[in-house]
């Protein structure tokens, strides 16, 4: 494991804040999608959250988009790819998923991100993997398991899963891909650029398939007071700052230990389902979130 100059000195308060952020606007996330559900059609949220972003985004990073727009034209292919695993895919799958299930066994599914990111990359980009490595992975995905019974076996057998859960399944493949293209293939752009570009492809990406949702499904849109917060705080709190605060995270602390800080994200929602929704944690909650913080603690041994 290569070190970095913050695993040498330590933590500082900076860090740990860059660190703690994202999950606890990821959760804060989660609450507000499943607020959302009935109110908003989940695609279409994600196309609204996103391209308010982009247009709250754009005035500060216009003049910079045009400086490096030879760049941007050099790595049109892996930045439109990021943006629709990113930005398109992986967000509406999310918000999918909090139309048939809850923000705590959301969050938890996300939780296993690190593991799906130790096989694609054994799969894709030849990363080694060892023992441990495969030990890790299988004590994840039986946390992730006991999440999708729901704590009982015989679900299995009736394959009775909540479809939500599935959503976020592949939602967390799909974001698992996208952390590998930005650790591996990201262009050398500032942040305020890259995300700005991976916005543009998301939202262009995106919008076929809201057009598609308002209009097969006749979905209900209620533009109202409500709707507004939801779509202020989406394109803000977890878009802007949440992918913000990530990606400075990553470049001080190295790849390693934000995996654990990634692990907060069920915490942070069980705590808000419990105060804002009545949606107390149970027994398996707990015990999925133990076998995948265990997994991801065998997976990075050194």
């Amino acid at each position: 494991m290569r070190a970095t100059a913050a695993g040498k000195a330590g933590l500082d308060w900076t860090t740990l804040g860059l660190l703690t952020f994202p999950p606890l606007s990821w959760a804060g996330n989660a609450i507000v999608g499943h607020y959302a559900a009935g109110a908003i059609p989940p695609v279409t949220l994600n196309f609204a959250r996103w391209a308010l972003a982009g247009l709250l985004l754009a005035p500060a990073v216009w003049r910079d988009v045009r400086l490096h727009a030879a760049a941007l034209k050099r790595h049109a292919g892996v930045i439109a790819a990021m943006g629709m695993l990113s930005v398109s895919v992986y967000n509406a799958m999310q918000y999918l998923a909090l139309t048939t299930s809850s923000p705590i066994n959301v969050t938890l599914i996300g939780a296993s991100a690190p593991i799906f990111l130790l096989i694609i990359g054994a799969l894709f980009f030849h990363e080694r993997v060892r023992g441990w490595h495969v030990a890790g992975a299988l004590l994840c995905l039986a946390g992730v398991g006991v999440v999708l019974l729901r704590g009982d076996p015989a679900r299995l057998a009736q394959l009775d899963f909540v479809p939500g859960d599935l959503f976020m399944l592949a939602a967390t493949v799909t974001w698992s891909a996208y952390t590998w293209l930005l650790r591996k293939r990201r262009p050398d752009l500032p942040l305020a650029v890259l995300l700005f570009g991976q916005i543009v492809a998301g939202v262009l990406a995106s919008a076929p398939f809201a057009a598609w949702e308002l209009a097969a499904t006749h979905a209900p849109l209620h533009l109202d007071a409500k709707v507004a917060a939801i779509l202020l705080y989406v394109a803000t709190v977890p878009s802007l700052l949440g992918y913000f605060a990530w990606d400075r995270a990553i470049a001080r602390a190295g790849a390693q230990l934000p995996v654990f800080f990634f692990t907060l994200t069920p915490v942070f929602a069980a705590l808000m389902s419990s105060a804002l929704l009545g949606d107390w944690p149970r027994w398996f909650h707990a015990a999925g979130l133990a076998a995948i913080v265990g997994g991801i603690w065998l997976a990075n041994r050194r």
